[in-house]
């Protein structure tokens, strides 16, 4: 395993750095960071100031921690990831411009939670954005502001979740879902790919597919009818003209 300092990495005087580490080159850590033991920071990562990582986390290459993020042990971030950017908080004023809402909380990232290339977690507005333990994020997912993902729920790539959303324990949320801000789904969902998300689940365990979702059993039996809707609508078509035509020879 690799361990050691690289003479080109930069280091602020005030970063604590724990034993066994590995920093590659041109890694910068800033002022009052903290590094545990056995972590492993690869070349070209950016960890901001009064960053906490813990033990035995590794930060693949090009991951980028803006300042006062808390990321736990055993965690594993791949290359591209971004944790704190600004969530996206803009009011609009009269004049239609946009201002700018102060983003001023954190992410909180627990143990043993792995993070796939490019997904990005935005900084809470106020407070923190909280990946519990054991959550597993692919590559391209986007986590917006003061989201709160439960304890070992597993997320495809190219989800979006928007502002505020609560997700649930041990739920499995397939590719390209997209989230609504501020709802709620319960623990142990299980969401289908593709799926929109517009409203709370609070079923717990429940299962659903579709834009907008619903249970996937009459998803599955309403999509059966929507292919036939052509032949269903030339059906009911023919049947009409067939009863105005009987009325009229009456």
């Amino acid at each position: 395993e690799k361990t050691g300092i690289a003479n080109n990495a930069s280091i602020h005087p005030t970063a604590k750095i724990g034993s066994d580490v590995y920093i590659g080159d041109f890694v910068f850590i800033g002022e009052n960071a903290i590094i545990g033991d056995n972590t492993k920071i690869y070349p070209n990562a950016s960890v901001g100031d009064n960053v906490q990582i813990g033990h035995n986390t590794t930060l693949y290459s090009g991951v980028n921690i803006y300042a006062d993020n808390v990321i736990g042990n055993f965690c594993t971030i791949h290359s591209g990831v971004v944790i704190g950017g600004d969530g996206f908080g803009f009011a609009p004023q009269d004049d239609n411009i946009y201002k700018k809402v102060i983003q001023s909380g954190n992410v909180v990232i627990e143990d043993n939670v792995e993070i796939g290339a490019n997904t990005t977690i935005d900084r809470a507005t106020l407070g923190s954005t909280i990946i519990r333990k054991g959550v597993k994020l692919d590559n391209l997912i986007q986590i917006a502001h003061n989201v709160e993902i439960g304890e070992n729920t597993v997320i495809a790539s190219q989800t979006g979740i928007s502002g505020s959303t609560h997700i649930g324990r041990n739920c499995m949320i397939a590719g390209q879902v997209g989230f609504v801000g501020h709802i709620t789904i319960a623990d142990e969902v299980k969401i289908g790919a593709q799926s929109g998300i517009s409203s709370d689940i609070l079923e717990k365990g429940a299962v659903v597919l579709g834009s907008p979702a619903f249970e996937v059993n009459k998803y599955k039996r309403s999509f059966v009818l929507f292919k036939n809707l052509p032949k269903i609508t030339a059906r009911l078509n023919f049947l009409e003209k067939q009863l105005i035509q009987k009325k009229n020879d009456e």
